[in-house]
């Protein structure tokens, strides 16, 4: 019995096609919660992709024959995401030191774990190394853009409705990271020709980084042009500026972040979720990497002095 032979990968322009598909479909459904402000519209679409990633860290994880504690990671990363959406919903804050405590039951309890097998050298430490860092990169991260939206002074959810700045805050944040993909994507497909880090990621060009660069700022200085009152928190274009071009480095860094994950793990999509992107952490590897930095922004150099 011969090997059947593989079939050719997609054209670039089949890629593109499902990439502006699926992105095109991700926005609709991302300007309906918007628009609604619902609560758990935004609070259901966070958690939702939180938790399909890490779903699919686990799986690549076992695929590539990594020991790990899949059903723990899970049952975490779902426990800390309903500790952390529940006060909101309520109108109310998260407990104190919340993240603290779910990092501290993340080493605990993998270290807990791995005491039921005889130590493998290297094997048994990255088991619970896996584990810590999948509820760090993923859960403890991506959910900063659920801080994001509570962060303002109208955030409390009334009648079921989220606060308008919030709202506006994490629209401008996934138009300024997503318009960084982007920018790379589009002009390193149209004019990229220098590697970037091709033992990292080799469709990556530097042309391709300018261009995100470019297209953050268009995204991030277009939003505030068009609603300087709902993203007044920004105060002027200066931290507008600065933002956008901190953000759209950040997100290349995710980018690259996933990519060394992938290729550590020899996965070429974390899923299949969304044709042409990928799965759920193709799609948020970079906003884990930009939610926590406005978030640290916001309350070290604005909010500190308001």
């Amino acid at each position: 019995m011969t090997d059947q032979p593989k079939p050719p990968p997609p054209s670039k322009a089949l890629v593109f096609a499902r990439r502006t598909g699926s992105t095109l479909v991700l926005w609709a459904l991302v300007s309906w919660i918007f628009c609604s402000r619902n609560s758990l519209g935004f609070l259901g679409f966070i958690g939702i992709l939180m938790l399909i990633a890490t779903v699919e860290y686990f799986r690549m994880l076992q695929t590539s024959g990594i020991k790990c504690f899949p059903r723990f990671g899970i049952l975490l990363a779902a426990a800390y995401c309903g500790a952390l959406h529940a006060p909101y919903l309520s109108g109310h804050q998260p407990l104190p030191y919340l993240d603290g405590l779910a990092v501290f039951i993340a080493i605990v309890g993998s270290f807990t774990l791995q005491l039921r097998y005889p130590i493998l050298g290297r094997e048994s430490l990255l088991a619970v190394a896996a584990n810590v860092l999948g509820f760090i990169y993923i859960p403890l991260l991506f959910n900063f853009a659920t801080r994001l939206v509570f962060l303002l002074p109208d955030a409390g959810v009334a009648d079921g409705k989220v606060g308008v700045q919030g709202a506006f805050l994490l629209l401008w944040l996934l138009a300024v990271t997503k318009f960084t993909d982007m920018g790379a994507y589009i002009t390193g497909s149209m004019i990229g020709r220098h590697k970037m880090i091709p033992h990292v990621s080799p469709g990556k060009t530097w042309e391709g980084f300018g261009g995100a660069l470019v297209f953050s700022q268009l995204a991030g200085c277009g939003l505030y042009a068009l609603f300087p009152e709902q993203l007044a928190i920004f105060g002027n274009w200066s931290h507008v500026v600065i933002l956008s071009f901190l953000l759209s480095i950040l997100a290349v860094i995710g980018d690259l972040a996933e990519s060394i994950i992938k290729r550590a793990l020899d996965a070429k999509d974390s899923g299949q979720m969304l044709p042409g992107i990928g799965g759920s952490l193709d799609l948020i590897d970079s906003v884990c990497f930009t939610a926590p930095a406005l978030f640290f922004y916001l309350k070290w150099f604005l909010l500190s002095h308001a």
